[in-house]
């Protein structure tokens, strides 16, 4: 894989992001959702997003196109939670496992530094190793298991939960 260039995206980027999570939402339980978008429909997804603020989203690419994308979005619509931002995170199924998240979320948690954010929370589908060792290398902590909350080709699926806090300079000292 060329060397991994990571920056924002773009509404350039709208075809193959929903490509991505299209495959997602396809052929696997990580995502709840069960119909595929269109771009026209995921643009509206896409407009939560801004160059600075706490809701980003950035792409990872290299010389053959974006591989991954990750950014962080409203965790719940009362102004209390305000400060609470939940991430999301999509590879590629060819760039799963090789690094692109792991860049993803340096960039991604050291832009959102300045920011007024105090906690980050993540959701995933169990069972995902993946997801959950890239969430431990990042510092996430467990804070629970929504059982069966879920369901998806024929069968419940439980999430689970995790939380860290945004600490400033995040990747500055690594």
């Amino acid at each position: 894989m060329c060397a991994l260039q990571i920056r924002a995206a773009t509404r350039n980027d709208l075809p193959r992001l929903t490509e991505i999570y299209n495959h997602y939402v396809l052929n696997t339980a990580v995502t709840f959702d069960i119909e595929p978008y269109t771009i026209e429909r995921r643009a509206v997804w896409f407009e939560q997003f801004g160059l600075t603020g706490r809701y980003r989203l950035l792409v990872a690419e290299n010389g053959s196109g974006v591989l991954a994308y990750a950014g962080t979005t409203r965790f719940r619509p009362k102004a209390a939670y305000d400060t609470t931002v939940e991430t999301t995170i999509y590879c590629a199924p060819d760039a799963v496992q090789k690094g692109a998240g792991s860049a993803l979320y340096h960039e991604l948690f050291d832009a959102l530094a300045g920011e007024d954010i105090h906690k980050v929370v993540a959701g995933y589908t169990l069972p995902n190793p993946a997801s959950a060792a890239l969430h431990a290398r990042f510092g996430f902590k467990p804070v629970g298991v929504f059982h069966e909350n879920g369901r998806k080709f024929e069968r419940y699926w439980d999430v689970a939960w995790l939380e860290r806090t945004l600490i400033l300079s995040e990747t500055k000292s690594k």
